[in-house]
């Protein structure tokens, strides 16, 4: 049994596909083919259940790749870890982002990153704060950047507060609250409004504002990528709150959009969060560029 070995069987469990796996893996069908079948002689068992049209796991395929995928990321670790002590910084790094980041300009940041350390390939990914919470927690993400209401902070991770921020009202240019100069949640409870998904961060925001100050409100519409937010808002189908730092810029060139300030609207603060546990090289190369004190980068390496 080898890596190469472990990294067919990862390709195939994922493409499910015998061709797709062999052109992830650069190599011909018919070697990734006799690689797996040797594998599965030498285990003496079947790693895959094979029929003209579909490939899966069996749970012989599934219990394997557990443990694959954390020897080829112990391997990746280990060439990562003796490239840096030589003063190269390689492997992977995974970023996560909500889609309402604003604290950090993350294409920027990611092209100052490649500009320093071309050899790191970067993965990213968006979601919601818990999410991405849990996966830096889990090893799936290396750093993420987060949005959190105000008083509540990330648990089991590293973090660091990047920026607080309140939400403004985000109104179709015609509505009758367009040109006020600040309104209360009292007085936009009536409204319909849009949101992101029940129970995630993003949604937990106003809907803790709404509760404390004893009212209730209609979300017609949940969605997870601001631009159907606004492509909503500005056609009338209802408003939203929203992070002024990040909707300021976006609505300044939509003549569609007016913002409004709320004197008792939701606050919320932005977070890097990343591993407790020995970060990786291209994760402490990360922070660095990030100004991230290296005592506290390194704090638990």
């Amino acid at each position: 049994m080898d890596l190469q070995q472990m990294r067919y069987v990862v390709a195939l469990a994922e493409t499910r596909n015998f061709t797709r796996a062999a052109e992830r893996c650069s190599v011909v069908q018919s070697s990734l083919s006799h690689r797996i079948a040797g594998l599965e002689r030498e285990l003496g068992v079947k790693l895959f259940a094979r029929s003209s049209r579909r490939v899966e796991l069996t749970s012989a395929g599934e219990a394997f790749l557990v443990s694959a995928r954390e020897c080829l990321a112990a391997a990746d670790r280990a060439a990562a870890d003796a490239a840096a002590a030589a003063g190269v910084v390689r492997g992977r790094l995974a970023v996560g982002v909500i889609v309402t980041t604003a604290a950090v300009d993350v294409p920027e940041l990611l092209q100052r990153y490649r500009a320093r350390h071309p050899d790191v390939h970067v993965l990213l990914r968006a979601g919601h704060s818990d999410a991405l919470a849990a996966a830096v927690r889990g090893g799936e993400l290396d750093i993420a950047f987060l949005g959190l209401p105000v008083g509540e902070q990330p648990s089991g991770v590293e973090s660091i507060a990047l920026d607080h921020d309140e939400h403004v009202l985000v109104v179709p240019a015609g509505h009758r609250l367009a040109g006020a100069s600040r309104v209360t949640l009292g007085d936009i409870a009536g409204e319909t409004f849009v949101d992101f998904a029940s129970g995630t961060p993003g949604r937990a925001q106003s809907d803790r504002a709404f509760a404390a100050a004893g009212l209730t409100r209609d979300v017609a519409y949940e969605a997870g990528a601001v631009e159907l937010f606004t492509q909503l808002i500005a056609r009338g189908l209802g408003v939203a709150l929203l992070p002024s730092a990040f909707i300021r810029p976006r609505a300044a060139g939509d003549p569609g959009l007016a913002l409004v300030p709320v004197v008792d609207g939701p606050r919320r603060t932005e977070y890097l969060v990343w591993s407790r546990f020995n970060p990786s090289p291209a994760t402490r190369a990360m922070l660095a560029v990030l100004g991230v004190p290296k005592a506290a980068a390194q704090a638990q390496a």
